[in-house]
């Protein structure tokens, strides 16, 4: 195995950590598992939002939680990658988010169940609030 190489997973559908999703139960979910059958990022989102996205399509969340945000959500927090380097960071989560640093590797839930163990994420993580800072 060559050095920098990062293991592919086996599945694309990683639940929220129980401690974090409880900080925000009763918040809206726009992209829940199972899929249902309307596009979270075409709809209004209500007032209070929590989204695990799809890290493959971030760029499209971040951009859907700051216009929702302006729109008038009073909060919305979006559990992410720290990818601080990335156009989409810098145009939709700096300019309209306050960040909250996580300590350690969150321990994602394999949704699909390739893993019987929840798994440590390769990358650190980041919630970004707009609206405030909430703990």
């Amino acid at each position: 195995m060559a050095d920098g190489y990062i293991k592919q997973a086996k599945s694309s559908n990683w639940g929220t950590p129980a401690h974090i999703l409880t900080r925000f139960e009763g918040y809206f979910d726009p992209c829940p598992f199972p899929q249902p059958d309307w596009d979270g990022l075409a709809i209004p989102w209500p007032q209070w939002v929590f989204v695990n996205p799809p890290f493959c399509d971030l760029a499209e969340w971040a951009k859907k939680c700051a216009d929702e945000h302006r729109h008038g959500a009073a909060h919305i927090a979006l559990l992410m990658p720290a990818r601080v380097d990335t156009k989409a960071f810098h145009s939709h989560i700096l300019p309209n988010a306050e960040i909250e640093f996580i300590k350690g590797r969150l321990k994602f839930v394999d949704l699909d169940q390739s893993s019987t163990l929840p798994v440590a994420a390769p990358f650190p993580c980041i919630i970004a609030h707009f609206g405030g800072l909430r703990k």
